[in-house]
């Protein structure tokens, strides 16, 4: 019997157009999951997950970072003892705030629980947190809930441009 054939996102064209290896996987949901459920799902480590948050300065600029599942965004000034940054020191803002979610599917072109940081409507200035360096490969959502992205990070330079930046608190 043939296998079935995956419909491919935006997100899988635009790495297939770059020419990025990548391996595409799909979790066999419809429903949005926490990124530690899609690592379990995927059956992997929840360090190799990424999350892809969207959010916007005191500019008005929005901004993009890919951080741990299982971690959260640093918005808030962090005890110099622990030498974390502020998201916001990262790109260079006062403060940034998360982006609210009836607000992100016209802006990115993506649903909550479905966004890739690759292929959005726009382009925005993307941070992948620093940890991304210790591990081999990342899996990051592939522009639809259920479907996931795994490639390293030489491979996805070829696609977005990004900074790595330590801005998620563990």
């Amino acid at each position: 019997m043939a296998k079935e054939k995956l419909e491919k996102t935006n997100a899988m064209r635009i790495l297939d157009q770059k020419k990025v290896a990548y391996k595409e996987h799909t979790l066999g949901i419809t429903d949005a999951v926490s990124g530690v459920e899609a690592a379990s799902l995927l059956g992997v480590d929840e360090s190799l997950v990424f999350k892809t948050l969207v959010t916007v300065g005191k500019s008005l600029e929005h901004y993009v970072f890919v951080i741990p599942v299982a971690s959260e965004l640093d918005l808030k000034k962090a005890a110099e003892e622990l030498d974390l940054r502020k998201a916001a020191d990262a790109v260079g803002e006062k403060a940034v705030h998360m982006v609210k979610s009836k607000e992100l599917l016209p802006l990115t072109g993506y649903v909550h629980g479905g966004c890739s940081p690759i292929g959005m409507k726009k382009f925005f200035k993307t941070t992948i947190d620093q940890s991304a360096l210790d591990v081999d490969r990342i899996f990051f959502s592939g522009g639809r809930i259920g479907f996931q992205i795994e490639t390293t990070l030489d491979e996805l330079k070829k696609a977005i441009v990004f900074q790595l930046k330590d801005v998620a608190v563990r």
